[in-house]
């Protein structure tokens, strides 16, 4: 099982959601933006590399969230550890991703998700209404 994080980024417009491109796994599925742990990295740290790698921004790191398991039907298994965020510094630019945007929270469960961040956004709507 591999371990990988990922960012709830919030704002006053709502929520930063990732559109997978078409280079990547389950392309077209949105995604909280995030990646693999590499050896000898915090989870924290993780999540700040990633987010500068994929989107050139700054984050402050919130508040962690329960880690979610899950087994995508080829039988690939991550355990995904969200952590919510904000913005410290830059405006998000989607360098891997087909697309970003923003959504209000009460709009989030109309996306296309991809598999293994449906539980986590399932988890974070029931503690963020």
């Amino acid at each position: 099982m591999i371990r990988v994080t990922c960012a709830i980024i919030e704002s006053d417009t709502g929520v930063l959601c990732a559109q997978r491109s078409a280079t990547m796994a389950h392309p077209g599925k949105w995604e909280f933006p995030g990646g693999k742990i590499e050896t000898g990295e915090t989870d924290e740290d993780c999540l700040i590399r990633e987010i500068r790698e994929e989107l050139d921004v700054s984050i402050e790191i919130l508040h962690s969230l329960e880690g979610q398991p899950f087994t995508y039907p080829d039988g690939f298994c991550l355990y995904l550890v969200p952590f919510r965020c904000r913005i410290l510094n830059g405006q998000p630019r989607p360098l891997q991703h087909q697309k970003l945007m923003w959504v209000s929270r009460d709009r989030l469960t109309e996306l296309d998700w991809a598999g293994a961040d449906v539980p986590v956004l399932e988890s974070y709507l029931k503690i963020y209404p």
